[in-house]
């Protein structure tokens, strides 16, 4: 690999990093909730409201690409990301905290729809389920570090310039930044698509191929599943356990620690078994950690479940997003913009759960999740090997 192609590469997964960025919302939404005194229904708004953005920006944005190139596009997410991360510094209200975590999901819009397809401009003729998976596992790095960057803010002597938790914005802001002076520095050759032309309609009527409808389901599926664990794990700990917010927040990092794990390990099982075998091993074990996670009462078993939600889930993106550009190829923006939009899943899932808890504690929200999980079996079948 020539040394261009490597700053190519490293740029393009340093914005993977910056990606992983939005999963900040499930450990913030409880830092919120806690410091307003909020309902479950009305804390879930937040992570929810970050995810409302896909359903809206993810389509427009594959036409967007069309007009103005992948890596334009990207460089736009992440500036928009920066300054969805600099409102928080001045302070901690429902409605800043709405509108930064409203931008930061407008950002992360931009850059899934985006910065998937420039993965295959970078690694041409190379394995993209294998290369998008090594590219969740930088993602994951940002994710399960959030959690530790919030507690360590909270607790720390040090001082934070009175941010508290919050310090945990500017750190990630200051990386944002870096990475955007990265890429645009970063030689990266695009296949023309800038004289291609598509509509919000042209781009909807992909829904009616069965493999392209059936991926979007999928992607909501494990969206929900992703955003339902990482907000409603804590509170599994405090409900059952008695656990403070604090100590109930390391559940947040065992799930991105382990989903990392399963990002790591998973860019090599895809080489060596097929994507068939391995997603549903994946499913598997998330089926497992559902029933943990309802009938669980003990440290072990709810820690391990949590843990098994985040192996499983990590592989199960890029898995679905790599069956749904190859099923044309011709036609990778936008089905990128439709993928991305099932991201749409982050928002209808933890409203739906968080109504479930509030009538039937933690367990009626893990039960929506495992609608989710029931729906993976079914994409199986459509998996080529």
């Amino acid at each position: 690999m020539n040394d261009i192609k490597k700053i190519s590469l490293v740029s393009v997964m340093l914005c993977f990093f910056a990606m992983g960025f939005v999963d900040l919302v499930g450990i913030a939404s409880n830092f919120v909730k806690a410091d307003l005194q909020l309902s479950d229904s009305v804390a879930n708004v937040l992570p929810s409201l970050v995810f409302f953005w896909f359903l809206i920006f993810s389509v427009p944005t594959g036409m967007l690409m069309n007009k103005i190139g992948r890596k334009r596009t990207v460089l736009l997410s992440l500036l928009v990301t920066v300054v969805s991360l600099v409102l928080p510094i001045f302070g901690s209200s429902f409605y800043l905290m709405l509108l930064s975590f409203s931008l930061l999901g407008i950002g992360n819009a931009l850059m899934q729809t985006s910065l998937n397809p420039l993965v295959s401009s970078v690694i041409k003729g190379g394995n993209l389920a294998s290369t998008l998976t090594f590219g969740q596992f930088v993602k994951a790095i940002a994710s399960f570090m959030a959690p530790y960057i919030a507690m360590w803010g909270a607790m720390s002597a040090i001082p934070t310039f009175g941010l508290g938790w919050r310090v945990l914005f500017p750190i990630y802001m200051v990386i944002g930044v870096l990475t955007s002076l990265l890429l645009a520095s970063a030689p990266i050759e695009e296949e023309r698509t800038e004289d291609r032309q598509s509509s919000v309609v042209d781009c909807v009527k992909l829904l009616s191929r069965p493999m392209v409808l059936l991926s979007f389901v999928g992607i909501m599926c494990h969206v929900g599943i992703d955003v339902g664990t990482n907000t409603t794990a804590p509170k599994i700990l405090m409900e059952r356990l008695g656990m403070s917010l604090n100590d109930a927040a390391t559940a947040t990092s065992l799930y991105f620690i382990f989903r990392t794990l399963g990002s790591l390990t998973g860019s090599f099982f895809l080489r060596v078994v097929s994507g068939k075998t391995f997603f549903l091993i994946s499913v598997v074990m998330m089926a497992l950690a559902m029933v943990g996670m309802v009938f669980g009462t003990t440290e072990a078993v709810l820690y391990t479940s949590v843990a098994l939600v985040g192996y499983g889930n990590s592989n199960i993106f890029p898995l679905i997003f790599a069956q749904a550009l190859l099923s044309d190829k011709g036609k990778q923006n936008e089905i990128s913009g439709l993928m991305i939009m099932g991201l749409f899943g982050g928002t209808v899932f933890p409203l739906i759960m968080g109504l479930a808890s509030d009538a039937a504690g933690q367990a009626g929200a893990v039960v929506v999740m495992a609608i989710g999980v029931a729906y993976l079996f079914t994409y199986i079948p459509r998996i080529k090997k």
